[in-house]
C-alpha cells in the first residue's frame, strides 16, 4: 500500500516495504503476495491473510480466529463515518486483539491523532495525501482528557 504509516514502539514512521496488497471486492481475482482480504471472502476460506472489516461488519465474529489472522483492517468509507473508531477501541478492549489494526479507506491526517487513540497502529492514508504530511496528524494533542486504549485513565486520574 501506498502511503502506510505505521507505529512502532509509540513512533510513527512511513512504511515503504509493505507488504500487503487490499483486496475490495468478494469475487475479485487474487494477486499473488500477503493479502488483506473482505471478511466474506476470508470466513469462506481463513488463511494466513488479513482481513478487513467494513463499518456494518460485527468484530466479535472474528474473535475465536484470532490465533489465524496477521492483520485486521477497518474502512473508513468516508470521514465522516465513525464506526470504525468504535470497532478498533471493542477489538483492543474488549476483545483484546493484539494484532496490526490497520485504517484503510478515506484516512486523512486530522483523524490519525483520534484513530492512534482508538488503537491503530498502521494508517493506509488516502493516495491523494502526502504522507509526510500526514505524520504530523500523528504527533496530535498533547494532553488527553478521557479515557482511551492508549491511556485508560481519565486525566482527573492522573494527577
Amino acid at each position: 500500500m501506498n502511503n502506510l504509516l505505521r507505529l512502532e514502539e509509540g513512533v510513527a514512521r512511513i512504511d515503504l516495504d509493505d507488504p500487503w496488497t487490499l483486496v475490495r471486492e468478494v469475487d475479485a481475482e487474487m494477486p499473488s503476495g500477503r493479502l488483506i482480504l473482505p471478511l466474506a471472502r476470508w470466513l469462506d476460506e481463513p488463511t494466513r491473510n488479513g482481513v478487513w472489516l467494513g463499518p456494518d461488519d460485527e468484530v466479535e465474529s472474528l474473535k475465536s480466529c484470532f490465533n489465524l489472522l496477521p492483520l485486521i483492517a477497518l474502512d473508513f468509507p468516508s470521514f465522516r463515518d465513525g464506526r470504525g473508531y468504535s470497532q478498533a477501541y471493542l477489538l483492543r478492549t474488549r476483545l483484546g486483539w493484539a494484532g496490526e489494526l490497520r485504517a484503510v479507506g478515506d484516512v486523512l491526517r486530522d483523524q490519525l491523532s483520534h484513530m492512534r487513540q482508538c488503537g491503530f497502529d498502521s494508517f493506509a492514508v488516502r493516495e491523494d495525501k502526502s504522507a509526510e504530511d500526514a505524520l504530523k496528524g500523528l504527533a496530535g494533542m498533547s494532553v488527553l482528557y478521557g479515557r482511551s486504549v492508549i491511556e485508560p485513565r481519565p486525566l482527573f486520574r492522573r494527577r
